[in-house]
């Protein structure tokens, strides 16, 4: 299936877009915004060196917004022709007319839109057979298998390419899409015996299958992260330094977005509220986002409204310059859309001089998390409490694996308390960073 590519034309896309808002306009919608999607893929697993799952899925969607002044209404189909579109915009418009006017309702201003769409690199297709794909994903398993005799089982590798194109488009004048592509290879396997074992993965993914390493290298690296986890022990209670390593600090990232995102802030369900201007990391710390980067997973010429993206700081010498928000969002904070609709693109934590190793040593004594569990997290009081696995570090080097304990603290003293940023970027979705140092948290098991 993945051989047969689109289904559907990009000018076949935009004429879907056109003829649903001009059914629209002409029943009665005083504005209205649109998305035509079509997408397919292939995903396999192999586990203990033999196909153990094939998925191939496709799909197409169109929909739509309307507005009847400030009253809006949605509706979609995965039906295309003309009956089921007209009929998609006629029960969009039977919702708004049931709708509470609402004075942030609506589409953006004109002068925000994309007029220009860039060519940002990010549609390279993997045509993949069924077989070629089981076959990479078993070269990534037996690697792991074969690195060393303590890996016992697996629970598979797999590989999924995907490629999606999309028409957006809406009564102001603003149309524009594109074809996307992301590919990856996944290995995930466990090392020792009876309770004493331990699991542990590695992944790669990208726009371009031509850019990730060997899918013997991730069984490797999944391999050796397992096997490592060997012998894990529990430690004392107290308060302790802690290094997120690069696979995890991401999710402090996560945290921070949600915490300064339009939907938290305008229900002040935040624990940032009111930190614009505000030092809310060390001085070192600076965050960007790059929505143009070429090939990047997140990288996009505008956002889901039609906005056009630019890159901007986020955070300068630690002090927050600005919110995450779409146009109903920025409305109801009275500020301007920062073209977040969707998500956002490419945050980037600039790194520091240290890598992993340096960043041990910088920390002496303290605990590297290199796995969370659970989902212990407060987003109105900023409450952290997470399950974690990793390894003890004394005098600068790890001294043994850890399980079985809680990390605890306040994301804002944890931000607060960043006292290094490494080199080692992870680039693995839409925020990239390095390992994180905090220099104290609550540690208990």
């Amino acid at each position: 299936m993945t051989e047969q590519g689109f289904l559907l034309t990009d000018a076949t896309l935009s004429q879907l877009a056109e003829d649903a808002l001009l059914h629209a306009r002409k029943q009665g919608a005083t504005a209205a915004e649109v998305n035509v999607y079509e997408g397919f893929g292939l995903t396999v697993t192999a586990r203990q060196r033999a196909v153990e799952s094939i998925e191939y899925n496709r799909g197409k969607d169109l929909g739509i917004s309307v507005y009847l002044g400030q009253r809006s209404g949605q509706a979609s189909t995965s039906d295309f022709s003309r009956r089921a579109v007209e009929e998609t915009v006629e029960s969009a418009l039977a919702i708004a007319r049931f709708t509470a006017e609402d004075d942030c309702a609506g589409l953006p201003e004109e002068a925000l839109l994309a007029r220009e769409i860039l060519s940002l690199d990010l549609y390279h297709p993997w045509r993949l057979s069924s077989e070629e794909a089981i076959a990479l994903a078993i070269r990534s398993e037996s690697a792991a298998l074969d690195w060393d005799t303590r890996i016992s089982n697996s629970e598979g590798a797999s590989v999924s390419t995907q490629e999606a194109q999309f028409v957006a488009a809406n009564s102001s004048g603003f149309m524009g899409g594109y074809p996307a592509s992301r590919n990856s290879v996944s290995c995930s396997v466990i090392a020792g015996t009876g309770a004493a074992m331990q699991r542990d993965y590695w992944y790669e993914s990208n726009r371009d299958a031509g850019r990730l390493i060997a899918p013997e290298a991730i069984g490797e690296i999944a391999a050796k992260r397992a096997v490592a986890r060997l012998g894990a022990k529990k430690i004392q209670t107290g308060v302790f330094p802690v290094l997120f390593e690069a696979t995890v600090a991401a999710s402090l990232l996560g945290h921070f977005t949600q915490a300064v995102s339009g939907g938290a802030l305008y229900r002040k369900a935040s624990f940032l509220l009111d930190q614009m201007g505000k030092a809310i990391f060390p001085a070192f710390f600076n965050l960007r986002e790059l929505p143009h980067l070429p090939g990047g997973l997140a990288s996009a010429p505008f956002d889901r409204e039609g906005v056009a993206t630019h890159e901007r700081e986020v955070v300068r010498d630690g002090v927050l310059q600005g919110y995450f928000l779409d146009v109903y969002s920025g409305r109801k904070l009275g500020l301007p859309t920062t073209a977040n609709a969707g998500g956002c693109h490419n945050l980037l934590l600039l790194p520091g001089e240290q890598d992993l190793a340096g960043l041990m040593r910088e920390m002496g004594r303290g605990l590297l998390v290199t796995e969370l569990l659970g989902f212990g997290v407060n987003g109105v009081t900023g409450d952290y409490s997470r399950g974690a696995a990793g390894f003890w570090v004394e005098e600068g080097t790890i001294a043994h694996p850890v399980e079985e304990i809680t990390i605890a603290g306040n994301l804002r003293t944890m931000f607060q308390a960043i006292v290094g940023i490494g080199n080692d970027v992870r680039i693995s979705g839409s925020k990239q960073t390095g390992s994180i140092l905090i220099e104290g948290m609550t540690v208990a098991t």
